[in-house]
């Protein structure tokens, strides 16, 4: 059974499986949970991790789905390093290895952890063709995810949650919500031939641009408004004002420049929270 579209044998199965892991779009989820146990303030080393490798292979079944529903149902794409056998294997690849830290957590920690850590595993497998078809779901998926992430690795420290934990997870999902916006925007052509319904697709391109940038306004202010509330460490108002100077740059751009440069933004804005939530500088 082939798995790979580029080649035989182990090495070039690894090579294959390997390129479903996409680190600018895995990095902020996996650091959400870690954050989310930085700021339980009760930091497990091994609890964070068995979170985070859940976090993960969620992630990487969400990639391979959304390949194999791309390349070998829709035909959207022109070419995927695996075939439709090899996405399969990965995909129980990665739910085996979801599913052991599901009841790893269970046990080790309880079953609300384990309900609070299902939910990224099913928006993953669901994205596509699913999800992704409606504006809500399409938009607010993958942010949804780091929100979950972010609540769970919390949880699974100290089996509670906080106002406050609570408040970053709904910041981020209305941050990153507006720029996945902006980044569905890139498709918006094929997006219109195939019935998926973005945002884009539903406001068009200049009304989807401004609801973006006020989502993104939205959970800045929230930011700053909660700092002043001493509901995030006092810190925090600096997440902000490095965010906003990075969507500045983004104003004038395309969809696909603006993305990137509001996606690397978003990791400054998480450096910057976690550095006032571990240290507390001000």
């Amino acid at each position: 059974m082939a798995l790979s579209r580029h080649g035989t044998g182990v090495g070039a199965a690894v090579r294959a499986f390997r390129s479903q892991v996409h680190p600018v779009f895995m990095l902020p989820p996996v650091a959400a949970s870690w954050f989310g146990a930085v700021l339980s303030g009760r930091l497990s080393i091994p609890l964070g991790a068995l979170h985070a490798t859940a976090v993960f292979a969620a992630l990487y079944t969400a990639h391979v789905k959304d390949g194999y529903v791309d390349f070998h149902v829709r035909g959207e794409d022109d070419d995927h390093p695996l075939t439709a056998a090899g996405c399969r294997s990965a995909l129980a690849g990665a739910t085996l290895v979801f599913g052991a830290c599901f009841v790893a957590i269970a046990v080790l920690v309880g079953p609300v952890a384990a309900l609070l850590t299902a939910p990224g595993w099913v928006i993953g497998y669901l994205h596509a063709p699913q999800l992704d078809m409606n504006p809500v779901t399409a938009t607010a998926g993958y942010p949804a995810g780091i929100a979950l992430a972010l609540v769970g690795g919390y949880y699974v420290q100290v089996q509670a949650l906080s106002a406050t934990v609570v408040a970053f997870a709904a910041v981020f999902l209305v941050v990153l919500s507006g720029i996945k916006v902006i980044d569905d925007a890139k498709d918006y052509d094929y997006d219109r031939t195939i019935g998926k319904r973005t945002v884009a697709v539903v406001l068009g391109r200049s009304r989807a641009r401004t609801t973006a940038y006020l989502l993104m306004a939205v959970g800045m202010g929230g930011v700053l408004a909660l700092a002043v509330a001493s509901v995030f460490p006092p810190g925090t108002a600096l997440a902000p004002v490095v965010f906003g100077g990075v969507a500045l740059l983004t104003v004038r751009a395309g969809p696909e420049r603006s993305t990137m440069l509001l996606i690397r933004g978003s990791y400054l804005f998480l450096a910057v929270l976690v550095a006032s939530v571990w240290f507390r500088p001000l």
